[in-house]
């Protein structure tokens, strides 16, 4: 009797378990519309969503055949199903593939300036593929496969949203045509992360199988479009480095093709927010600078934090996988990671953001050419390597303080946190004798202006200028 009591309870227990994955969609329907107006919001390289409208989806006759599909996988849900819906349910569409591009750029070691830009261009086309999916799913209204029978058990609640095309599979296409572009030694594992991430929406029941279809065409479809316009052409810096005094030395600087062969979004020119030069090489404003930088007296602690800046979390290209995930975890805590239209806003307004930083700080780079602390003086030792290019600007200062800003702005109770990375990833370079004060100050300089032009382009975005903004709680 005491066994079948046990095996009793257990069932139940087994049951209540499965009963928190599998939902009645009529349950889990909630009210209120998610960004209903997104479809006509202003993308980055994109026209208008509405120039990708898809065509309408099947007839009734065949979303009938559609829903007996989706009865018979729901039957057919295991342990290891389940598990994979959850994976690609996290946070928001735009997350997985954001994931993906910081695992495999870590492992293969690749550059932080490949890094910054591959961002850029995987949140754009997800941005942009969202945009155009919006505007289908609210063009046609298709309802869900729950709205349509409420008895249908779902493996997870009904999104409020058209069901026509499936964001999630969207956001599939779009990241993994641009990440096979980018790493095409990958391509086949992304092709099938993206049918896998596709095929969960169905078999927990939120989507038809022809919504995710459509879904990862119109992904890659978008993503073929912002492919083509970052295209690198095949420009090579061909100056010669300047000779004179104060003047930096050395062969191959590393970013100097960048000014030639990177399209903006956002900025009118690389030039646009040029700062005024350096202090003259023999003037009494650079000699007191050097000798800061000679005589800073360093600690273990600022020695620390140098090299953490320089090579934690993947080096100094760590900043680039650090944006992703707070993005992430703070649209999560905002409510916002639901929101695949609004999320996916947010991971390009700040990759966006501290892509074009970078490349105004390459245009003061290359258009001073001014020298490092240590070519003044061999005597300074520095913390960490000295970068193979000119001083002024400081990178680090200009794309952090870009960034440190969107992100105040998309998540405001957290501004004051943001400027303290910027704040002591600028200072770390000078403890680290690779900068002058002035390479950080004016860094951070060009930094406010570039990200005050993509918060004004925030502000100004959207349907009825509503602007992406995710208030912590």
């Amino acid at each position: 009797m005491r066994y079948r009591m046990n095996r009793f309870a257990m069932l139940v227990l087994t049951g209540y378990l499965y009963a928190s994955w599998v939902l009645t969609a009529s349950a889990q329907i909630a009210t209120g519309p998610i960004e209903p107006g997104a479809g006509a919001w202003r993308p980055w390289v994109l026209a208008s969503g509405q120039a990708f409208r898809l065509g309408a989806p099947p007839n009734t006759q065949a979303t009938a055949t559609e829903l007996q599909e989706l009865r018979a996988l729901a039957k057919q849900r295991d342990t290891d199903t389940l598990e994979r819906i959850r994976s690609w349910d996290f946070w928001s569409p735009a997350h997985r593939w954001n994931e993906l591009l910081i695992e495999t750029r870590s492992a293969q070691n690749l550059n932080g300036v490949d890094g910054l830009r591959a961002f850029t261009i995987l949140n754009v086309a997800i941005h942009d593929a969202m945009i155009a999916a919006w505007d289908s799913k609210y063009t046609y209204n298709r309802r869900r496969p729950g709205e349509a029978d409420a008895h249908l058990a779902t493996a997870l609640p009904t999104p409020r949203s058209p069901s026509y095309p499936c964001e999630h599979a969207v956001a599939a296409g779009a990241g993994a045509t641009i990440l096979a572009h980018l790493l095409p030694k990958e391509a086949q594992r992304f092709t099938e992360a993206a049918e896998e991430a596709a095929r969960s929406r169905v078999l927990a029941g939120v989507a038809y199988p022809s919504d995710v279809r459509a879904g990862l065409e119109l992904g890659r479809t978008v993503a073929a479009r912002v492919i083509e316009y970052f295209k690198l052409d095949e420009t090579k810096y061909a100056d010669t480095v300047p000779v004179g005094p104060g003047l930096w030395q050395g062969k191959d600087p590393i970013g100097a093709n960048e000014l030639l062969r990177w399209k903006t979004l956002v900025l009118a020119s690389p030039s646009q927010f040029r700062p005024g030069p350096p202090a003259a090489h023999d003037s009494p404003e650079h000699a007191a600078e050097l000798a800061e930088v000679k005589n800073f007296k360093r600690t273990p602690a600022t020695n620390a934090k140098a090299l953490y800046w320089q090579f934690g979390q993947y080096g100094a290209a760590g900043v680039i996988y650090r944006l992703s995930d707070e993005v992430g975890r703070q649209l999560a805590e905002a409510g916002l990671d639901r929101n695949a239209p609004r999320a996916a806003r947010a991971y390009a307004l700040v990759h966006a953001a501290h892509y074009e930083a970078y490349i105004a700080s390459q245009d003061a780079k290359y258009h001073y050419w001014a020298a490092r602390p240590n070519q003044f003086d061999p005597s300074i030792t520095t913390v960490v390597p000295t970068p193979n290019f000119p001083t002024y600007v400081s990178n680090a200062a200009t794309v952090s303080m870009s960034a440190a800003l969107v992100l105040g702005h998309l998540f405001p109770r957290q501004a004051n946190r943001y400027l303290s990375w910027t704040q002591e990833f600028g200072e770390s370079r000078l403890w680290a004798g690779i900068h002058f004060r002035s390479d950080v100050e004016a860094g951070w300089e060009i930094g406010r202006r570039v990200g005050a032009l993509f918060i004004e382009r925030a502000q100004h975005d959207g349907a009825a200028g509503q602007q992406t903004q995710a208030r912590s709680r």
